[in-house]
């Protein structure tokens, strides 16, 4: 009993231990997942376990996103997940989604991972128009979006990709499809026109390649907050990864001015104002006012991360980044030996299918030959049984014939004989006509017979060789049978951070600073970056210019968007990409720049 009674309370006490849970559901760009959570988690907690299931190690360009009454807001990582201001009925629902953006997603993006989720993000955001593309670029990209889908459709191939085989894909947005005179026939053209030319790239690639395009589109990366000024103008307030950017409200693509992290040095907000300190400690801070505290808070959340990223980009690549390249490298390499491999394979097996089919080919063609060779030999045979019959009927006809004549000489000499009874001048007379007549007709029946003599030894002839054809045609189809019906193959080969910004909560206020270090070094470093980038921008430039030519005369002025028009007056009065306007807008001191902002 004693141990029964143990027994029950070390149950008891293992139930009292176990802790409490709750659920939480994760939705992915291309996935859902559902996890049981402790109560006492905090966001890093949940934040780390969505990671690892991921196989995610570039944690510091997402998040766990949430809404709050039409709000966005992202899950803090220091604080309890069931303290933020989210549903409490289960499961509890949370979006992983890419927080920041990458300046250059070719130098900063290691994991396949991670370019997947945010070629997946973008794709969905130009799509939806919250960023807006440009027709002719929309083209390219949906080739690249179709490419990427290589398990799906593989590279192109006329004769299995027909017409109407995107019919059910989501590839243009639907401003640009009623922007032209097109139907969706002449789109798909288009752009299978532009797939056609993307063979051989894998999946990983021509994400890289739409994620290169895209980031150089005017609302890629942006998050856009109504402000007001001291003045009480409404504007936009921009936060990307290059800065801070001011916005007409009727104009999200050309920011008004622009105020680069590097130029930065305070960021701060009390209830609904917010303070932006310049690096140059002469120019006086410039205030704007958003609509919601919340808003403050999600701002300067954005603000850190955008500016610690710029600051990192600047540096030398962590021990940690470092093994990541390496080992996304040795991956790379790997990846593409094993694509070589099976394109090796791939090259071989399609020889070695010619070289079957061509075999088939060829034994086809001989048995058509040996088809034909027996029917000859056939309508050989049927014709010198022909011309033997037909040998045979001559000489009958020719034995009548000498009966006949024989016939006719006895009936000559019957006659004769009967002439000599009667009168000895009709006798003579008859006997003159009927020598006469006899003469004639022996003459006729030797011509006759003479003919008849040459025509059977023609046929005797024809026969003859008649017989020398079929045997010609038999000695032919015994070498057409004894010849070897395949061709010996050739073996084929075997193939082969150390300065990190202070900020600090002080009653309602919250401000956070940056440190001056190296600032016009980072600049320096800046333009240069930008300066390679609009080099390696050029060339596709020209390719979307060519396309845009091509479509034009299709276009239709009526469902023109704002966006659109404003696209279009920028590109005339300042063509070019967002970081050369970016750079154009930052050529003014920051002290012009904050006045104008006062001003607006």
């Amino acid at each position: 009993m004693a141990g029964a009674l143990a027994s029950r309370m070390s149950f008891s006490s293992l139930k009292r231990k176990q802790p409490k849970t709750f659920t939480v559901r994760i939705a992915t760009m291309d996935a859902e997942m559902e996890f049981s959570c402790e109560m006492k988690w905090k966001g890093k907690d949940l934040f780390d376990l969505v990671c690892r299931t991921l196989g995610l190690r570039e944690t510091w360009f997402f998040g766990l996103q949430y809404t709050i009454k039409d709000t966005v807001a992202w899950l803090k990582m220091d604080k309890k997940v069931l303290d933020h201001d989210v549903s409490k009925e289960e499961p509890v629902t949370f979006h992983f989604l890419a927080k920041f953006y990458p300046e250059n997603a070719e130098e900063e993006l290691v994991q396949e991972v991670t370019q997947h989720l945010l070629f997946l993000q973008v794709k969905k955001q130009i799509l939806e128009e919250k960023i807006y593309c440009p027709p002719e670029a929309s083209v390219l990209l949906a080739s690249y979006a179709v490419q990427a889908k290589v398990g799906w459709y593989g590279d192109y191939d006329p004769s299995m990709h027909k017409r109407g085989f995107l019919a059910q894909e989501e590839l243009l947005p639907k401003r640009v499809v009623n922007l032209y005179q097109m139907t969706p026939e002449m789109w798909e053209e288009r752009i299978t026109a532009w797939y056609a030319e993307h063979r051989g790239r894998a999946r990983d690639e021509a994400e890289m390649e739409y994620l290169k395009i895209a980031q150089d589109l005017e609302m890629y990366g942006v998050n856009y907050f109504a402000i007001r000024n001291k003045k009480g103008t409404e504007l936009l307030l921009g936060v990307d990864a290059l800065g801070l950017h001011i916005y007409d409200p009727d104009n999200r693509l050309t920011p008004k001015i622009s105020f680069p992290w590097n130029e930065i040095r305070n960021i701060s907000y009390s209830d609904k104002e917010f303070t932006i300190k310049p690096l140059d400690k002469k120019i006086d801070v410039f205030k704007f006012n958003s609509s919601k505290l919340r808003v403050n808070k999600l701002i300067l959340q954005l603000c850190i991360g955008n500016h610690d990223l710029f600051m990192r980009r600047r540096k030398a690549d962590s021990l940690e980044v470092q093994q990541m390249k390496a080992q996304a490298r040795e991956e790379k390499a790997r990846k593409q030996m094993e694509r070589q491999r099976l394109a090796r394979e791939k090259q071989m097996r399609e020889e070695a299918e010619r070289t079957l089919d061509e075999l088939e080919r060829r034994l086809l063609q001989m048995k058509q030959e040996a088809m034909m060779a027996k029917e000859a030999l056939m309508r050989s045979e049927e014709t010198a049984d022909l011309l033997a019959e037909k040998a045979q009927i001559t000489e009958e006809e020719a034995k009548l014939l000498a009966q006949k004549v024989e016939e006719a000489e006895q009936e000559m000499q019957r006659i004769k004989a009967t002439a000599i009874r009667t009168e000895e001048e009709k006798r003579l007379m008859e006997q003159k006509v009927l020598e006469a007549k006899m003469e004639v007709l022996a003459l006729k029946m030797a011509e006759e017979s003479e003919r008849r003599n040459k025509e059977t030894d023609q046929l005797k002839q024809d026969l003859q060789e008649a017989r020398e054809a079929e045997r010609r045609a038999k000695q032919k189809l015994l070498g057409i049978t004894t010849k070897p019906t395949y061709l010996p193959m050739n073996p084929i080969p075997a193939p082969l951070p150390p300065d990190i910004p202070s900020f600090g909560l002080l009653g309602d206020s919250l401000s956070f600073d940056f440190k001056d270090t190296d600032m016009k070094q980072l600049s320096m470093e800046l333009e240069k970056v930008k300066a390679e980038f609009m080099e390696n921008s050029k060339h596709l430039q020209e390719q979307l210019n060519e396309l845009k030519t091509e479509i034009e005369a299709l276009k239709l002025m009526e469902p023109e968007t704002v966006l659109d028009a404003l696209h279009e007056s920028a590109e005339r009065a300042s063509p070019g990409s967002k970081h050369n306007t970016a750079k154009k807008l930052t050529l003014q001191s920051a002290r012009s720049r904050v006045a104008f902002f006062e001003e607006l």
